[in-house]
Formats: structure tokens, C-alpha cells, sequence
């Protein structure tokens, strides 16, 4: 059976074991020495008395470390249930104090790891429960169509041809999705890899601009491109960089009024970078929103995303996560009623 002791006493019990030793020593001292009596209980008597006076000054002095150290058992049992707001005095000894500095520190990260897991759990839980009503739309929608005209309920070749369409579109977005779940996936997974070189930003920005022609023209919208001749290029995986553009005015063209104006530009960004940005003039995007705006099946107005007929939240996540792999920033400026200016940055050459 171990001896279970505290700390305090242990270092109270080796003070005991020295003074016990002196004591030994003084005997053998007076033992071959030829010490008298007199002086033997001299020395004894001093050497007592000194002992004495080291246990009351080590027991003083261990009872801070003591306290501090029952301080610290306390707070690792907050931690282990699972309360990281832990901050301990930093007291008493310079490796004391270092010790207090490490866990506090320790605990700020154990609090920040778990609030990232909370919000993941969050996120996540939301990620089912949006994919879940992503699929079961169209789902339903092709359902219903399928058996309507299964049942020969429709018998107008005007209205046949409509469902028709309406299955052709709702399989699209499903497609659509299905297709933005694995492409998401893969750049998460880092399984697509780049494969950047040099390339002229107005080539970029005219291939995304000829590849949504049609779209633009349904809208009669105009496209004001800003692109000084002095820019040169950007150091990009051309495709995935058009796939960002391309998604941003997909969302530009989605969200702008008919007639109305997008505008394309290109500049400088902090020497190293150029900042791409498609600006539009459309609704706007509430302050509460723009901050998650980038997640992934974040809605910021379900009805009219449904009407927009894409999936919410996913073609931005794949922009913030092609211009991140791309080692630069993604964001946004909005004001309500006025529009939005959605942006990404990329390097002008190799980054080491």
C-alpha cells in the first residue's frame, strides 16, 4: 500500500529527515570527538532549536505553494467540466507563474476549440436540414408533375409540355446541386489541385462575361468593366478563378432589376494581390447576414432563393474557398436598397 501524502507534508517530512540526520551526525560527533556532556547538550540543544526554527519557517513559507496548488486543482476540475473561463493569478515563484501563464493559456484555447465545435455542430445540423429541404423540393415538385401526368390528368399539349418543362428545370437544379455538393467537397478535401500560372486579368474577366451572355441579355442588364492597362496579370488556376467570377455574377445577375447595371473591376490590392469585384444593383443584403453570407446553405431570404432557382449559400462557399486555396480574402459590401460589391483578391505572382 502507497503512502499517500500531500505536498506540503512531504516537503515538511524531508525537512524532518535532514534534522534527523544532523541530529545522527552530532552524536556520532560527540561520540569520537570526545565531546563533554555539557558540550554535547549545547550542540544538541542549538541544533534542535535551529530545527525547530526551520519548521515553522518551511511551513510558513510551503503554505502559499500549498494554497496555490489546491488554486490550480480546483480550476482543472472547472476545465474538465467544461468551464474554460480560467484565468489564475499569476503568483509566487517566476515557474509558478509560468505555470499559471501556460494553463491560462491552455484554457483559452481549450475555449476557443469548443466554441469552434459548437458552432461546427451548428453549422452542420443547419448543412442537413437545408440540403434535406434543397432535395425535397424539386423532389416533391417532380413527383406531383410525374404523376399528374402518369394519371392522364392533363390532357392539354400546352399544359403537358409545361409540366414537361417544369420537370426539365426542377432535374436541373437538382443537378445543379448534387454537381455543387461534390465540386464543394472536393476543394474542401484538396483533391482538386491547382494548377495556377500566368494570366491576363481582362482575358478572365471577358471569358466569364462572353460565358453569361445570355443571361445578361434575358435581363437587359449592362456590364461597366474597369480594368486599368498597367494591371498586367495574376498568378491563378485560370479555371477555377473563372468558375469564383463566374459565381459571383451568376448571384450579381440573379439579384439585379431588369435594365439595370453591373459593374466589373480590377485594381491593385496590397502590392502583391489584385482585387477582382463584381458590383451590382440589386436588394442588397441585410448587416445581420453578411458576415455568414459565405457559409455554406446560408439563406438570407429562402423565398427568393427558391425564385432564383439556385442553391443557397454553396456557390459562395465555393468562391471563398477557391480564393482561399489561392492563399487571398473574399467579402462583400452591401447596403440595403442599393445593391452589393462582392470582391476576391489573388496573387500577381508565385506565392513561396
Amino acid at each position: 500500500m502507497k503512502l499517500k501524502l500531500r505536498l506540503r507534508s512531504y516537503l515538511l517530512l524531508l525537512n524532518g529527515v535532514s534534522i534527523a540526520v544532523i541530529l545522527v551526525s552530532v552524536s556520532i560527533i560527540y561520540r569520537y570527538m570526545l565531546l563533554t556532556w555539557n558540550e554535547y547538550m549545547l550542540i544538541t540543544g542549538i541544533t534542535v532549536g535551529a530545527a525547530c526554527v526551520s519548521l515553522i519557517i518551511h511551513a510558513l513559507l510551503t503554505r502559499p505553494l500549498a494554497r496555490w496548488i489546491r488554486v490550480l486543482a480546483g480550476e482543472t476540475e472547472r476545465v474538465a467540466s467544461g468551464d474554460f473561463n480560467i484565468d489564475i493569478p499569476r503568483i509566487g515563484p517566476q515557474e509558478f507563474q509560468q505555470l499559471a501563464a501556460q494553463f491560462n493559456q491552455m484554457s483559452s484555447r481549450l475555449r476557443g476549440l469548443f466554441d469552434r465545435l459548437h458552432a461546427s455542430e451548428e453549422a452542420r445540423s443547419e448543412l442537413i436540414a437545408n440540403i434535406s429541404h434543397d432535395l425535397r423540393t424539386p423532389m416533391a415538385s417532380i413527383q406531383s408533375f410525374v404523376e399528374a401526368l402518369q394519371d392522364d390528368v392533363i390532357q392539354d399539349p400546352v399544359t403537358y409540355d409545361r409540366y414537361l418543362q417544369t420537370i426539365r428545370l426542377e432535374t436541373r437544379r437538382l443537378s445543379a446541386l448534387i454537381d455543387e455538393l461534390f465540386s464543394l467537397s472536393r476543394l474542401d478535401a484538396e483533391v482538386v489541385e491547382l494548377k495556377q500560372q500566368s494570366a491576363a486579368v481582362d482575358s478572365l474577366i471577358l471569358e466569364v462575361l462572353q460565358s453569361h451572355y445570355l443571361h445578361l441579355s434575358e435581363k437587359h442588364i449592362e456590364v461597366d468593366v474597369r480594368v486599368p492597362e498597367e494591371l498586367g496579370a495574376v498568378w491563378v488556376d485560370s479555371f477555377e478563378i473563372k468558375r469564383a467570377l463566374g459565381n459571383l455574377l451568376q448571384n450579381a445577375i440573379r439579384f439585379s432589376p431588369d435594365a439595370s447595371t453591373i459593374v466589373v473591376e480590377a485594381k491593385e490590392y496590397a502590392n502583391a494581390y489584385v482585387e477582382l469585384s463584381i458590383a451590382d444593383q440589386g436588394p442588397g443584403i441585410a448587416e445581420v447576414s453578411r458576415n455568414r453570407i459565405f457559409e455554406r446553405f446560408y439563406r438570407d431570404d429562402p423565398s427568393r432563393t427558391r425564385e432564383g432557382g439556385g442553391t443557397a449559400g454553396l456557390g459562395l462557399a465555393i468562391v471563398k474557398s477557391i480564393v482561399q486555396r489561392h492563399g487571398g480574402e473574399v467579402g462583400v459590401v452591401s447596403q440595403e436598397g442599393k445593391g452589393s460589391r462582392f470582391w476576391l483578391t489573388v496573387p500577381k505572382t508565385r506565392m513561396l
